[in-house]
């Protein structure tokens, strides 16, 4: 399962297959999973003082075919993005990607795909749970990091640093089921993203994809505001 699929799962509601999220932000986290993932992967990375392009840009280590398609089609959008700063492919990284993570989670058994339409017009999708066992087991996982303050999981803790920068540790895991008040479980949530589990690659990815949240935010407030 990549990092993606499994913040994805959680982000869904189980019984009406919505959206927890704004959609928006949640789709900038996505891209910022993939660029962790890519980047755990030792094919992405900072780039140093010996590199050819700035200190601290985007570059690919290694560009070639990893074993699942979509990250082989992301991997080769960002070789052609190298020098770019990590903030920049964040959201490009995650454009229509969500679509394409729930497809693939259907394809698992995971969840399944509802359409109908608005009004009897527009069409929509929900994506109900239809096995909750890995989603269960992964709630399980962070919980147990929550309590700990945190893990050895590299992933987990990816998990984790996005669920934060979305502000949404405490609808995932209840703060009360692992006997941690908000506040605790916010501050368990921060030691564990910024634990030295991260290389600064890693790190850049993170505060990227917190960044490029932050100003879909932003970006969202205004237009709410231009509207009314």
């Amino acid at each position: 399962m990549l990092i993606a699929e499994d913040l994805l799962l959680l982000l869904t509601d189980d019984d009406s297959g919505k959206l927890t999220g704004t959609a928006s932000e949640v789709d900038v986290a996505l891209g910022g999973a993939m660029l962790i993932e890519l980047t755990l992967m030792g094919r992405v990375d900072v780039a140093g003082p010996s590199d050819s392009v700035r200190k601290g840009r985007l570059v690919v280590r290694d560009p070639s075919p990893t074993d699942d398609l979509l990250l082989d089609e992301l991997l080769t959008k960002l070789d052609k993005k190298q020098g770019k700063r990590p903030r920049d492919v964040v959201a490009p990284l995650g454009k229509k990607l969500r679509r394409r993570l729930y497809e693939r989670l259907v394809d698992r058994g995971l969840l399944r795909v509802e359409s109908g339409k608005i009004l009897g017009l527009f069409p929509t999708r929900r994506w109900p749970a239809e096995d909750t066992a890995h989603e269960y087991a992964l709630r399980a996982e962070i919980a147990t990091a929550l309590q700990n303050g945190m893990t050895g999981n590299a992933k987990v803790a990816s998990v984790i640093a996005l669920l934060r920068a979305l502000k949404v540790v405490h609808k995932v895991i209840d703060p009360g089921v692992v006997g941690l008040s908000k506040r605790d479980l916010k501050d368990s949530a921060k030691r564990i993203a910024e634990g030295n589990w991260a290389s600064e690659a890693v790190r850049q990815a993170i505060s990227s994809m917190n960044a490029a949240v932050l100003a879909a935010t932003s970006s969202g407030a205004a237009t709410t505001g231009s509207g009314s």
